[in-house]
């Protein structure tokens, strides 16, 4: 069954954030997306020109009708609407233990229009005692924890001292952060004390399409602990939906222009266990006149190495490579899992022989190679965001 997200926050008439994020995300992940609409904004990728929030009893109505029928295993609360609904909601939540709940503490839209008030801000106290996770990026933070978060070790320090005062984890965005580098971190409590910080960093991506970056993230976390990825994981899944989701962005409007999250196909698993085909290598006798019959089927050509090796891209995700080499004279079937250690493990221990174990390869890829019966080529891999947009890129792809 999909795993049933309920997304508690605001709606965004431009599609680009809020509600409409949240939907596209978890159904692009496999999941049943419900709402309880916490506010209608007019927006678009200018910024907020209007705000109504919706009242309280109408938003706590929405969450009882689908738990009570429909069922839920995860939660993503982003714009509350109001102090009230906060305080409600948290109540509410507290009557569920166990569940997942992600919460995006928007305060403040891309553009700059501010989404809470002092009061709504103040009962954010509430909800991050019943959450699992909140994500603030760092002008949040320094709201929540009323410290400086003017460097390293002042983030630091905030971070801890609100994970310490309520318990739960955190996951501090840095995309506010200066410099061509995004790292995120994330903040747990152990037990004794603070576990050890986790910290993802990737290059920044340049462009405009940043409007609801928040709300997918914290979706996507929402829907990968729904499917049982530990804290952890769900994090690094969730950042690489974003990543590809940002990459893949078309230029609509005039301002911060709304994600792809619809064209992130093919690149994260649904499951742990089974792996996808979502690419294919075969033999090539001169690079050019294969790269000449492909752009002519209507592939999208997106690598080049030299007179070696090519790589394209199909509209539906899927992507194919020719390559020069000796050693191919055959095609490669590449089947994406979503835990490659853990699948390998699994299928060694079930007495299937592996050509190669798992090994990080120097183009981003981690992968093992095996035959099936008949002798065929299987390399199973994961490569997230590389199989699509590696830095080597085409810039005219």
């Amino acid at each position: 069954m999909a795993p049933r997200i309920l997304i508690v926050a605001g709606s965004d008439s431009g599609g680009g954030a809020g509600i409409q994020a949240d939907i596209k995300t978890v159904t692009m992940l496999g999941g049943h997306a419900m709402t309880a609409i916490t506010a209608i904004t007019a927006q678009n990728t200018l910024g907020v020109d209007a705000v109504h929030a919706v009242p309280t009893d109408m938003v706590m109505a929405q969450v009882d009708a689908v738990a009570r029928d429909i069922g839920i295993d995860a939660v993503k609360i982003g714009m509350i609407g109001s102090a009230r609904t906060a305080t409600a909601l948290a109540e509410r939540l507290a009557e569920m233990p166990g569940l997942p709940v992600v919460f995006d503490p928007v305060m403040v839209a891309t553009s700059g229009a501010a989404l809470a008030d002092d009061a709504t801000v103040a009962a954010f106290e509430r909800l991050m005692r019943v959450t699992t996770l909140t994500t603030p990026n760092l002008p949040e933070l320094k709201a929540l924890s009323g410290m400086s978060v003017i460097d390293k070790a002042a983030q630091f320090a905030s971070a801890q001292s609100l994970v310490g005062r309520r318990g739960r984890a955190l996951l501090v965005k840095g995309g506010h952060a200066r410099g061509r580098r995004v790292t995120d971190r994330l903040f747990q409590p152990d037990g004794h004390g603070l576990a050890p910080v986790i910290e993802w960093s990737d290059a920044r991506i340049d462009g405009d399409a940043t409007h609801g970056t928040g709300c997918t993230l914290s979706s996507a976390i929402a829907c990968e602990l729904a499917k049982d990825w530990t804290l952890p994981e769900a994090i690094a899944r969730a950042r690489r939906f974003v990543r590809i989701a940002m990459q893949d962005a078309g230029e609509l409007g005039r301002g911060h222009g709304p994600m792809a999250q619809q064209a992130v196909r093919l690149d994260l698993n649904l499951s742990r266990w089974a792996p996808m085909l979502n690419h294919a290598t075969v033999p090539a006798h001169e690079l050019r006149a294969s790269e000449h019959f492909y752009r002519l089927l209507g592939l999208r050509q997106i690598v080049r190495s030299e007179e070696r090796y090519a790589r394209f891209e199909t509209e539906g995700g899927a992507t194919l490579s020719i390559e020069v080499e000796q050693r191919l004279n055959a095609p490669v079937l590449y089947l994406e899992c979503g835990d490659l250690d853990t699948t390998c493990t699994y299928l060694e221990a079930q007495g299937v022989a592996f050509d190669q174990p798992p090994r990080d390869e120097s183009w981003g890829w981690r992968e093992a190679r095996l035959r099936d019966p008949a002798g065929n080529a299987i390399c199973l891999y994961q490569a997230g965001e590389m199989r699509r947009f590696p830095p080597w890129r085409l810039s005219d792809a």
